[in-house]
């Protein structure tokens, strides 16, 4: 029960405020790392970027989706239960918000809600723990918040990323988007953002 109470952030109101600014600029700023706060670990199945993220976004009203090794992690569920109250859900397609520890971990992004035409922003948006933002196969970003193009090179995504992406942009302004976590700091992928192979 210690490391339940004490796994929040220390000054909540201050600290998911900060993270939420994190947030908005990583998505502002597509592929552009942003510094999150991160609290301390609660289990080995949930990094504290993940746990920081979840803090911030979810509460009593917003469904998740987590990975099966999450959602079997009896000290993740009793930590989201106290600190945000938000439903876990088993169906992707109903997630406001879904969480992975590992790419694959990680359903296909089109079995995730897509928003309708009407309602895009009820999307589900996707948060993804990597092993780096760095050190993977290259690709260029291009799009809303990029200055003509951007490299990045996030270790960790699904094999097919590049294809699933671009599904994903094509029914814009319906699509998923997706936040990479990995050393403290969180990359934004919104769906506006084109992904090409690096060269």
């Amino acid at each position: 029960m210690d490391t339940l109470l004490e796994g929040g952030f220390a000054d909540p109101v201050l600290q998911s405020q900060t993270a939420f600014r994190a947030i908005l600029d990583a998505l502002a700023n597509p592929g552009t790392p942003q510094k999150l706060l991160t609290p301390p670990l609660i289990s080995r199945s949930m990094s504290p970027e993940l746990v920081s993220t979840l803090l911030t976004l979810t509460d009593h009203d917003t469904p998740i989706w987590l990975d099966n090794g999450l959602a079997r992690d009896s000290a993740v569920t009793a930590f989201i239960d106290f600190h945000a109250g938000a439903p876990i859900i088993a169906e992707p397609g109903r997630a406001a918000f879904a969480f992975a520890s590992a790419a694959d971990a990680l359903p296909a992004l089109d079995q995730f809600n897509l928003g309708t035409q009407e309602y895009p922003d009820r999307s589900t948006t996707i948060v993804l723990a990597v092993p780096a933002l760095s050190g993977g196969a290259p690709l260029v970003l291009r799009g809303p918040g990029i200055k003509d193009h951007l490299h990045i090179s996030p270790m960790g995504l699904p094999g097919d990323f590049v294809a699933q992406w671009a599904a994903n942009r094509a029914i814009f302004p319906r699509g998923v988007d997706l936040l990479l976590l990995a050393d403290g700091q969180v990359m934004g992928l919104p769906r506006t953002t084109r992904i090409g192979e690096g060269h």
